[in-house]
């Protein structure tokens, strides 16, 4: 704990005070076992209410979500294709993995099908345990084989009820932390509260179920609750052994979960490096928390077959940088403040320049460009020059990966959590630059702190840690809306360790000159209350309300299409078509795909710029010729996307596609000077004509209201 307070200055009556008379100070030994043994029984008490208070809630919100997820969809009610229809997008993709290890003749086979995987891609046989985050639908399958529960428990209810399950891991694990920093699980209790009344900004589970955060978040939480717990001072080896151990776990489990692991761990190792700079966390701890972090990453690395984007990723070049520029630079904490600042800076230029060097020869050793699209995204979201690379478009045009929107913070106002949130923001990051400033001029003097008049600073390892989480991923948040989820559950935490800290009450108090211990206590709990008192109250007849509303799955158009092709297509049928589609059509019939909605590999994602020329201004046979050379025996065609009106103009599919092919867009506004009117109209409207030159090679056998199903002609 560093620490930065005013030096106390001796008077007559204070030293009267503290020297207590001789009849105070004399109590009996038993009176004093007595005390000791109260004190024992009353935090064990403590803990226990917490626990349970703990657990209680963690429950109550898988139970709460699940309802949700049945009210909303009438899950129990509806058939198992439109159950399948439900999970929208790259998440039907993920769950027809369970499906098929479920269906499988044995675990053995399941496996081997998954490795040898000739259906996601046609004309490929690709690894899928290499390629995709999987191997807790894996898991769950062998799970569900070898446990007696097949009688009293659909497949699909095991799946859904583990994810609602973990969300009440996730809670425990975000109440734990915020009760760690202020040493009240009434913090934990705030925590929760703000989690389930702000759910629309801190969770998206119940409609988004095996979608990879889901599982890995809960983790994070974990990981996070264990690294508070390690950076507290004076622990025991064993204590600090077990939770490296713990800390190593969490890791090892959200890395294995989620694709985008490498990118969230990046930002942790930032926010360790900038601490251990500034010398706020013991060094020592700081290695081994580099180390978790490698290993585990090369540990789910060898477990998905050495794959490539874990071996070239930023993490892994960064943490070596940083271990090795710290064996160089042994005295870098040594020094005034002038020689220290010039340390820092080598010290920095150095990481970075390993960290490039590093991650350049890995990615060149083994030609690796797994990444390159999200590189390609960054640098034009950050206005490194406009681009017409259609993968970096395509992300950019989704309000997903746009910028947190302003009602996000008026949601979180309602519930006091973003006013509070930015109070406490204010103090820790004040506190945390003072006590930076100190570390960094070396002095043991407090002339500087005399200044503030009565005033203490304090700022623990623990505390600073999750100040830079939460800044570091709050900028994340507010670049990236799909990332708010990371922000905004810690900013629970952070919010109310701030409102229950003795630490916070004690600094404001003694810088407005009102300070006394049994007054910070008054405040410490009494505003945490009226908080949980407030929200309840404001938020528990919209609860009841939410509860009680019920609905039903509604989308007959894409049930009848997946119907169609399970009857009236052969098991072998290869499918193109939009990659969000062609997920539930791999989920709900099994027939092979021309691609999909795993965006993380480079032939992939050319190979879905070509399929999707069936919206682009192709001529038919560039279009068919394009379809056959992956294997395409039907094309699904939808006019929500070839009549696209969700995004503006720029931004719809078709647009994208005509930047990338170099012709100038559909519809009034400008054009860039270089683009070129097509030689042909649009493929998807022009199909629809029945025109010779379309039907010698499609033949439509398949139509409603939203798809249209052609089948390709197969030319000698």
């Amino acid at each position: 704990m560093t620490t930065v307070r005013q030096r106390r200055v001796g008077k007559g009556t204070e030293a009267a005070e503290d020297q207590p008379s001789e009849e105070k100070d004399a109590k009996p030994d038993g009176k004093i076992l007595s005390d000791h043994t109260g004190g024992k029984l009353w935090n064990i008490l403590s803990v226990t209410v917490g626990g349970i208070v703990a657990v209680s809630l963690g429950l109550l919100t898988s139970v709460y979500v699940a309802t949700l997820h049945e009210n909303d969809l009438w899950f129990s009610n509806i058939k198992e294709v439109e159950r399948e229809i439900s999970f929208r997008t790259e998440c039907g993709l993920y769950y027809s993995y369970y499906k098929q290890m479920i269906q499988a003749a044995s675990i053995q086979q399941g496996l081997h099908g998954l490795v040898y995987d000739n259906k996601t891609e046609s004309v490929r046989t690709i690894n899928i345990l290499e390629r995709m985050n999987v191997y807790q639908e894996v898991f769950l399958s062998i799970l569900y084989r070898i446990l007696p529960i097949q009688q009293y428990l659909e497949p699909v209810y095991f799946y859904i009820y583990t994810l609602f399950g973990l969300q009440a891991v996730y809670v425990i694990a975000l109440y734990v932390t915020s009760w760690l920093l202020s040493g009240t699980w009434l913090s934990g209790l705030l925590a929760a509260c703000w989690y389930i009344t702000n759910r629309i900004d801190t969770t998206r589970v119940e409609f988004t179920i095996p979608l990879r955060e889901n599982w890995a978040l809960p983790f994070f939480a974990v990981q996070i609750a264990a690294i508070t717990y390690l950076l507290r001072t004076h622990l025991q080896p064993v204590q600090e052994r077990l939770t490296l151990t713990a800390v190593f776990i969490a890791t090892f489990l959200f890395s294995l979960t989620w694709q985008f692991n490498q990118f969230m761990m990046l930002i942790q190792a930032l926010a360790l490096f900038i601490l251990d700079c500034f010398d706020m966390l013991p060094t020592a701890k700081v290695m081994w928390l580099y180390i978790i972090q490698i290993s585990g990453l090369l540990l789910v690395c060898v477990l998905q077959f050495f794959n490539s984007m874990i071996l070239g990723s930023l993490l892994i070049s960064f943490n070596a940088s940083v271990l090795i520029a710290r064996t160089i630079q042994k005295n870098l904490k040594k020094g005034n403040l002038l020689n220290r600042l010039g340390k820092l800076i080598l010290h920095v230029l150095l990481v970075l320049c390993l960290t490039l060097l590093i991650n350049k020869f890995i990615k060149k050793m083994l030609n690796l460009e797994s990444d390159e699209h999200i590189f390609k995204f960054l640098k034009a979201k950050f206005g490194f020059g406009a681009t017409r690379d259609f993968d970096a478009n395509l992300y950019l045009c989704e309000e997903a990966f746009g910028l947190l929107p302003l009602n996000t913070f008026s949601r979180l106002s309602d519930t006091l959590l973003f006013y509070i949130y930015i109070f406490v923001l204010f103090l820790m990051t004040v506190a945390a630059v003072i006590v930076a400033f100190r570390n960094l001029s070396g002095s043991k003097q407090v002339q500087f702190m005399e200044k503030m008049e009565e005033c203490t600073v304090t700022l623990k390892p623990d505390a600073a840690y999750n100040l830079i989480h939460t800044v570091l991923f709050g900028c994340l948040a507010l670049s990236t809306m799909r990332m708010k989820y990371l922000w905004t559950s810690h900013m629970c935490v952070f919010a109310s360790f701030g409102l229950c800290s003795t630490e916070v009450w004690k600094l404001v108090l003694k810088c407005i000159h009102l300070y006394t211990s049994q007054r910070t206590h008054v405040i410490k709990y009494s505003i945490p209350i009226i908080t949980v008192l407030y929200i309840s109250y404001k938020f528990w007849p919209g609860i009841m309300d939410e509860l009680s509303e019920l609905r039903e799955f509604y989308d007959p158009d894409t049930v009848e299409l997946m119907n169609w092709i399970k009857s009236n297509t052969p098991n072998t049928a290869v499918f193109a078509g939009s990659m969000q589609l062609l997920a539930g059509v791999k989920l709900c019939t099994g027939r092979t795909l021309t691609n999909h909605p795993h965006y993380e590999d480079k032939n992939l994602r050319e190979r879905t710029k070509q399929i999707y020329q069936i919206y682009a201004k192709r001529s038919p046979e560039d279009v068919y010729r394009i379809l056959r050379s992956f294997g395409t025996d039907y094309v699904i065609l939808e006019d929500s996307i070839c009549y696209e009106r969700r995004h503006s103009r720029g931004c719809r599919l078709r647009d994208l596609l005509d930047i990338a092919n170099g012709h100038i867009m559909d519809g009034l506004g400008e054009n860039e000077p270089d683009l070129e009117p097509s030689l042909f109209p649009r493929f998807c409207e022009e199909i629809k004509k029945n025109l010779p030159s379309y039907t010698i090679h499609f033949t439509r056998v398949f139509q409603n209201k939203t798809f249209h199903v052609y089948k390709l002609a197969k030319h000698k």
